[in-house]
């Protein structure tokens, strides 16, 4: 197809596809993997000690409210990927069901997003190569790390899926491993450090039961604490699990794997971390897990298995490797969407003969190296700042994935939808959307007043009041430059500006 053909394409008529030396390599196994992978990380190994200590046993209570809350938004974003399976998911949908400037502004923030994410990452990744190795300096572990993971993803997306795969799998058995563990000191009544009997009615009977500082409460020192205030640390827990729709575009059978990796979301949260901290908090009274070691350290360290913080440590260390890698693989689809959106230089839409985007994979590992050099010659800076804005990032891609649902609902019933959708109008076409978003009339707009809500208390607290003053300037950064490269044409409907996709895949072509 000519671009001049592309360009005179009437409204409405089908996208042209990804092209096809995109390779659909990866394998069931691998997106369940993946998307199990996804939830499970350094926030829960370690992060979960901030989270206990604002609220105490009904933590699993935020999780529960907080999980089912990133369900609905993946179920939202996988409803599209099943109909519409493309590289750069949410980017692309925005693109194509809003308008360019709302893809430009959710592709460039979640690109951003993990670039800080991934930075911090591999800053880390030197403290745990130094648990073995203390003489390494921890710039040298960064760069081996960034170059090693570099180098994995411009093999191929079937040898990221594979990696994925197996790091996973070590979480997963780390995981595994300490909710049996902890169900036997329970149930054999083995002692503990604490003097206190490991039982699950710790919850309700050790230092102020299952709610010891309520919804919210307001301590000497002006700090706030309670049920609410966890809300923040358990949503930002759930970062990466919207990689589902990123994968989309290669995965082999995205109409049925697609919907078996994400409905598997919501049990992995209950097992993962309902069930770990419920069992952990059985073990340990909640107010004696201060975040000076892992809980998960604590746990087998409270029973005399001493080991347990080497092998936490390589856990965690491939933990790292894990996010790094899902964030590179994910950074060079997006700026590859973004690329035949006409939304980034042309050169990122280039692909290598084995279906990578080179110049994606590489420019992205560029600026994280640069944001590495950051961290390690302004630590506070970076830390203070930067990652402000990724976790409001995050917040900010939630709310315009749910934004973007309702605008591809609107489309299909307007007989606009892609693939088979096509042509069809109202219920007829809403019906025949293969995998729906359970109570699709008023899901978005719950999640989206949740996802403000979660704002609104992130102001509560100081460590996390800057992330939205920071999220504002990051908002007004994004739309001047979307005004800057997309002029009058920003504002275009999404099914003007998926013809402009049309012609630049044709181009590529």
């Amino acid at each position: 197809m000519s671009d001049v053909t592309a360009a005179k394409k009437p409204r409405g008529t089908d996208d042209v596809p990804v092209p096809p030396t995109l390779r659909k390599s990866l394998k069931n196994r691998h997106i369940q993997l993946i998307a199990l992978g996804g939830a499970i990380g350094t926030g829960l190994f370690y992060g979960s000690s901030e989270s206990i200590q604002l609220a105490g046993p009904s933590i699993l209570l935020a999780y529960l409210v907080g999980g089912l809350a990133i369900f609905m938004i993946v179920r939202a974003l996988s409803e599209m990927a099943v109909e519409d399976p493309k590289a750069g998911a949410f980017s692309y949908y925005a693109t194509r069901y809003w308008s360019r400037r709302a893809g430009f502004i959710s592709g460039w923030n979640y690109w951003f997003n993990y670039v800080l994410v991934a930075m911090v990452e591999l800053a880390v990744v030197g403290s745990f190569v130094n648990y073995w190795f203390p003489n390494i300096p921890k710039w040298v572990s960064a760069a081996v790390f960034l170059v090693a993971i570099a180098a994995l993803n411009l093999m191929g997306v079937n040898k990221f899926g594979e990696f994925e795969f197996w790091f996973a799998i070590i979480k997963i058995v780390a995981v595994l491993a300490m909710i049996l563990g902890g169900l036997y000191v329970v149930i054999a009544n083995v002692p503990t450090a604490s003097g206190i009997r490991a039982s699950f009615a710790n919850w309700f009977t050790v230092d102020g039961g299952f709610l010891p500082h309520g919804l919210m409460t307001r301590n000497a020192d002006g700090t706030w604490t309670g049920l609410l205030m966890a809300l923040v640390v358990v949503m930002f827990s759930f970062g990466g699990t919207e990689l589902i729709g990123i994968t989309a575009g290669e995965t082999e059978n995205p109409r049925t794997t697609i919907p078996k990796a994400t409905n598997g979301i919501i049990w992995r949260i209950l097992v993962f971390y309902i069930c770990a901290l419920g069992v952990i908090m059985a073990v340990i009274p909640w107010s004696k897990i201060d975040g000076d070691s892992s809980p998960f350290v604590q746990i087998f360290d409270s029973v005399g298995v001493h080991a347990a913080a080497g092998i936490l440590n390589f856990v965690c260390l491939t933990a790292v490797m894990s996010v790094y890698n899902s964030g590179l693989y994910a950074n060079s689809r997006m700026l590859y969407s973004l690329a035949k959106q006409g939304n980034a230089p042309a050169y990122l839409g280039k692909l290598s003969k084995k279906g990578v985007p080179v110049g994606g994979v590489i420019t992205s590992a560029i600026i994280i190296a640069i944001a590495v050099v950051v961290v390690f010659v302004w630590p506070e800076f970076a830390f203070n700042y930067l990652m402000s804005i990724a976790t409001i990032a995050a917040a900010i891609n939630w709310i315009m994935i749910m934004i973007t649902e309702i605008k591809f609902r609107r489309m299909v019933a307007a007989g606009d939808g892609p693939a088979e959708l096509k042509g069809l109008k109202g219920k007829e076409a809403l019906d025949k959307i293969a995998f729906k978003l359970p109570f699709a009339n008023v899901t978005p707009y719950v999640v989206i007043a949740f996802m403000l809500l979660v704002v609104v208390l992130m102001c509560f607290s100081a460590s996390y009041r800057i992330a939205v003053i920071a999220g504002v300037i990051w908002l007004a950064v994004l739309f001047a430059a979307a005004q800057l490269a997309l002029g009058k044409s920003g504002s275009e409907r999404g099914e003007d500006a998926a013809v402009i996709v049309d012609a630049a895949a044709a181009t590529a072509e």
